[in-house]
């Protein structure tokens, strides 16, 4: 004899238990609705500590999670706990790119299910790119584990190591890269500037043309851009000269400065008023 058919939603928030090899193992925590399907009065008995319904992980994306709430049944009784959306990288991780807005009490759970589901699965880094415009999720991010990892003028990159093994993710960009410019003209005369700002303002001294390399730029390009930025004069680049490494020169970062050489192609100096105080061609060089 069946029981009668027995219905009830309430807020789940204990650790969930896996009853057989095909359901997943890790802990699951978050606010999930649950419902009893009917079964033989036996089969309930000491059934309270466990979980009442087969659990099966879809991933979705921030827009379906809000159409459809945190969980589905599908045909055959079966309830899905949605996920986050993630692709795999080379290294074991995930990695999850927030694109559309998610509301904070919709994206704690998500989180904390995809989680479990990537611990099961045996994920190891986790690192979730998150948008400027979505920066109220950070602290719910943070307090499921995870670090800064580096931030750009849009986004936020947060990262967290799952396994309890040692962190092998690698660490932000470590230096900057800086060029100076090295431009002698056929009468052997040095092209040469002073500065608004910076270490050497105010201070009448004449220096090589300086400025840091962009994202993606190549070193010889940089440096011909940088003298034609400050100095207005066109050149073409012929050689690194030597290079020099200093540490903890723009905040904790390192910086490697390339001097080039550098054949002018024009005369005419026409310096940027922001940063130049003053260039010219100076001191013959025997």
């Amino acid at each position: 004899m069946f029981m009668p058919r027995l219905k009830s939603v309430r807020l789940f928030d204990p650790l969930l238990l896996a009853r057989q090899g095909s359901v997943p193992r890790p802990v699951v925590r978050g606010l999930f609705l649950s419902a009893l399907t009917p079964r033989k009065p036996r089969a309930l008995e000491g059934l309270a500590p466990r979980v009442p319904f087969p659990i099966r992980f879809k991933s979705v994306s921030a827009s379906s999670a809000l159409r459809q709430g945190m969980t589905e049944h599908n045909d055959s009784g079966i309830e899905q706990i949605q996920l986050l959306d993630g692709f795999q990288d080379s290294y074991g991780g995930v990695t999850v790119e927030m694109k559309e807005h998610m509301d904070a009490d919709v994206f704690a759970p998500l989180l904390r299910a995809s989680i479990s589901s990537w611990k099961q699965q045996g994920k190891q880094g986790v690192w979730i790119k998150l948008p400027i415009e979505y920066s109220h999720l950070v602290d719910i991010i943070v307090k499921e584990g995870f670090r800064y990892h580096h931030a750009e003028p849009n986004y936020l990159m947060l990262v967290r190591w799952l396994p309890k093994t040692l962190d092998t993710l690698p660490m932000n960009a470590s230096h900057r890269v800086g060029v100076g410019a090295f431009v002698l003209n056929d009468k052997r005369e040095l092209l040469v500037v002073q500065e608004h700002s910076g270490f050497f303002q105010g201070t009448g001294v004449w220096k090589l043309p300086t400025g840091v390399v962009n994202e993606g730029e190549d070193i010889c390009d940089a440096v011909v851009r940088e003298v034609k930025e400050e100095t207005g004069v066109d050149t073409k680049f012929v050689e690194v000269l030597c290079f020099r490494q200093s540490h903890k020169s723009f905040f904790t970062k390192s910086d490697l400065l390339f001097l080039c050489v550098l054949q002018p192609e024009s005369s005419a100096i026409d310096k940027q008023n922001v940063e130049i105080e003053a260039a010219r061609v100076n001191c013959t060089l025997a």
